[in-house]
């Protein structure tokens, strides 16, 4: 891919404390971006929470921001540097959330999305979208169906039944999701769920234990 002549500054989202399901790894990934960015000539803005890692070290980037990693900060912290672009993937989970709320304020008006794209970042995260773009290509998918509340749970035990499978949307590794056996269980878990998603939008699913599964590689 040839250089994008126009990017002289990019913003780069760290992902923050390190956690299970979001790790050290991402903490190299972001570090080696900061790198190539200089290496190219490209000034780096780098936003991490996190000052325990090697991304926060004076000579990874032009100017470092020790701050909450939320979208009404990185917003203000756009409006001071004026990056042409910004790099959401390096910063995990935690990253491609704060890039769809930061287009969702209008403060990316005149920032590219480099990398993951917006729209691929919604169809990757939002469930209804993911599930739908699966029957497009005409992948076979488990029973489902979309909630945005507790009051929808009876509908689902009818719909799905019993076990289900909570997959809250914009979540890290599954946080908020589980397998529900019982409907406390599931009632328990959806509330968790929809409290965990930034769209308050959980997905049951078919449960598929005891299904057989074979793996082609």
């Amino acid at each position: 891919m040839p250089k994008k002549q126009h990017i002289k500054k990019v913003l780069i989202i760290g992902s923050g404390p390190i956690q299970i399901g979001q790790a050290a790894e991402f903490d190299f990934s972001g570090s080696q971006a900061c790198r190539a960015m200089q290496e190219e000539g490209v000034k780096v803005v780098l936003v991490n929470s996190n000052p325990a890692t090697i991304q926060t070290d004076p000579e990874m980037a032009d100017a470092i921001y020790i701050e909450p990693l939320r979208s009404e900060i990185i917003a203000k912290i756009i409006e001071k540097e004026k990056p042409d672009g910004i790099l959401s993937g390096m910063g995990g989970q935690t990253g491609l959330n704060l890039t769809a709320e930061l287009a969702e304020r209008g403060a990316l008006k005149d920032v590219e999305i480099l990398g993951t794209p917006l729209e691929a970042i919604y169809k990757g995260e939002d469930r209804d979208k993911f599930r739908n773009l699966m029957l497009e290509i005409g992948e076979p998918v488990p029973k489902s169906i979309i909630i945005t509340s507790l009051s929808q749970v009876e509908e689902a035990i009818q719909k799905i039944g019993l076990p289900a499978i909570v997959r809250p949307a914009y979540t890290l590794g599954g946080a908020g999701g589980g397998i529900a056996r019982t409907r406390e269980e599931l009632l328990r878990i959806v509330e968790l769920g929809l409290s965990r998603s930034r769209i308050h939008q959980v997905l049951i699913e078919e449960s598929v234990l005891g299904w057989k599964e074979i793996e082609f590689e």
